[in-house]
């Protein structure tokens, strides 16, 4: 399993438990995700990490003193660095 941070903006957007589906975007030298509908963003992942799944399971919501962070679980491998 893959396991993908986002950024989330509000809270009580999605919650533990949710199936959530992922936009891609792609920058000049990397990829980035949106939880679909904006609800939240990943950082910006390399084109050798690209991301293959584009459904993924809500496995932990939490905050911190810099915003609200979402774990996304993927079914597919887990890159090496």
């Amino acid at each position: 399993m893959r396991l993908l941070k986002f950024k989330m903006e509000r809270p009580g957007q999605v919650t533990q438990g949710d199936t959530v589906t992922v936009t891609e975007g792609l920058l000049p030298s990397n990829y980035y995700y949106i939880i679909n509908p904006a609800v939240a963003m990943s950082g910006n992942i390399p084109f050798n990490k690209r991301l293959l799944s584009k459904e993924g399971k809500v496995i932990l919501v939490e905050e911190n003193s810099r915003g609200y962070y979402v774990s996304v679980e993927f079914d597919e491998p887990e890159v090496e660095d």
